[in-house]
């Protein structure tokens, strides 16, 4: 599903409402295919324990991924005894398609879904979407990797799901621990902004879900949960687990290129009114020293053996110079992206520029300590010369930081977010925002979608 998001950010989190007219507060979604045996009872079940510990109003989603068997007369049938239940019917198959094509037409304010086999210990369940409820998190995740965790599975699978949050850690640099426990919730604003960004339709897309709202700076919320294996799960283990892989190299190269407008998925700092009155937040010094210094230490290793390489052939100044020159493009896009965190090919080439300047002012160091040197001593050996290249860059460093945070890159005020009359009056591409410092309606939940009228209904919105 690829549709246009709002230009503007996303609103302050608040507290849900306690009675919210007409429609729940909470949409539990169970995927299924081909599931005609666990269905009721696990719907039962489930109903039960809402209606005994839940205090808001709560709806039962079964979202029939194209089941040959007899699941969706179960659902229907369902659905026609529980005022709470309801049935939705896709021609195709995916988990995430069904997750998609429900949670993007619920009206409820916080979504959620779980897996039909119910492995994991539904006294979790209110843990999981309190904090949304409450406003303090965006996205909630059930982890069977927490240290209190209590979790009853094979070696196999337990292999399997550590491989892959350790390949999600180093690869994507994650830092949420459980991607693939079944049991995740979101709120309705953050769904409704984030879920055009996931290409993924099947077991991946919680990942890539995830993976995004992470980048863009939403807050998740871990549960410990206990779970316990269904040893008749009809998941392809070997199938899953290449999918995932290349969702994993696709979501990765999206990042590395800035192709995702992840900026329609901030926050404003607080919910706290005054925080909204501030026109932005600056950026952490601390959190960008540090990435500096890492692409810089990174970008001096990198220059140095291009220095060592060149001077093979050529004098120490055109190999000074060549290898300043391509160590300071790859400095400048990694400090763009890592440490002021710029996406996007946005005036990329302006930064470049930039960045030959402060590259300029570099090399007058270390070209001019190389002269000096070779002044002094006639012929200097060769580490001489990287010695006092590096003395010659570390002052070059401090003076690239400066320019690059306070000329590069500079500080750009967070927009605010826009009342509802200037958003209904913008298209989705329009970057104008409301200068006004306070706006009253700005935290105004956006119009709920239309609910799903019917199986066939949801199927035609699908394809």
């Amino acid at each position: 599903m690829r549709t246009q998001t709002l230009g503007e950010a996303l609103p302050a989190r608040e507290h849900l409402p306690v009675n919210v007219a007409g429609r729940p507060v909470l949409d539990v979604v169970i995927p299924v295919y081909n599931e005609e045996k666990d269905l009721e009872p696990c719907v039962r079940r489930l109903h039960e324990h809402l209606l005994r510990t839940f205090p808001y109003g709560f709806r039962i989603t079964v979202a029939d991924n194209a089941s040959t068997d007899t699941t969706p007369a179960v659902a229907a049938a369902l659905a026609a005894e529980v005022a709470e239940v309801r049935s939705v019917r896709l021609e195709q198959k995916g988990r995430g398609r069904a997750l998609r094509t429900v949670w993007s037409a619920s009206d409820a304010p916080v979504l959620a879904y779980m897996d039909v086999d119910l492995s994991t210990d539904l006294n979790a369940l209110l843990p999981l979407v309190a904090p949304l409820i409450s406003g303090h998190s965006d996205l909630a995740i059930g982890s069977r990797l927490a240290r209190s965790s209590r979790v009853v599975r094979g070696p196999k699978r337990e292999f399997i799901s550590r491989a892959y949050n350790l390949i999600l850690r180093s690869s994507l640099a994650a830092r949420f621990s459980d991607a693939q426990c079944g049991f995740k919730a979101i709120r309705r604003e953050v769904a409704e902004r984030l879920l055009p960004m996931v290409e993924d339709t099947g077991w991946f897309f919680d990942t890539e879900m995830l993976v995004l709202a992470e980048r863009a700076g939403l807050r998740i919320h871990e549960v410990p949960v206990d779970w316990v294996d269904d040893p008749d799960s009809t998941v392809h283990i070997v199938r899953t687990a290449t999918d995932d892989l290349k969702g994993v190299w696709r979501v990765g190269r999206a990042l590395a290129t800035g192709s995702l407008p992840l900026d329609r998925l901030a926050r404003p700092f607080g919910d706290d009114p005054r925080d909204r009155e501030l026109n932005g937040v600056p950026g952490g010094l601390a959190r960008q020293l540090v990435g500096f210094c890492v692409v810089g230490a990174l970008s001096t290793l990198f220059y140095l053996a291009l220095y060592s390489a060149f001077r093979l052939g050529v004098g120490p100044q055109p190999a000074n110079a060549a290898a300043l020159l391509v160590s300071a493009v790859a400095n400048t896009a990694a400090n763009r992206r890592l440490t002021f965190g710029v996406r996007g090919r946005d005036r990329a080439v302006r930064h470049q520029a930039q960045g030959l300047v402060v590259f300029a002012i570099g090399l007058a160091l270390t070209s001019g300590s190389l002269a000096a040197l070779g002044a002094a001593t006639g012929d200097p050996a060769h580490s001489t010369e990287l010695a006092v290249l590096i003395v010659a860059n570390l002052a070059a460093t401090v003076l690239r930081f400066l320019l690059f945070r306070l000329w590069v890159f500079p500080e750009r005020q967070a927009p605010q977010a826009a009342c509802p009359q200037a958003a209904s009056s913008q298209g989705p591409s329009s970057q104008a925002i409301s200068s006004q410092p306070t706006c009253p309606q700005a935290t105004t939940s956006p119009q709920p979608a239309p609910v799903l009228s019917s199986p066939q209904t949801s199927a035609r919105d699908e394809r």
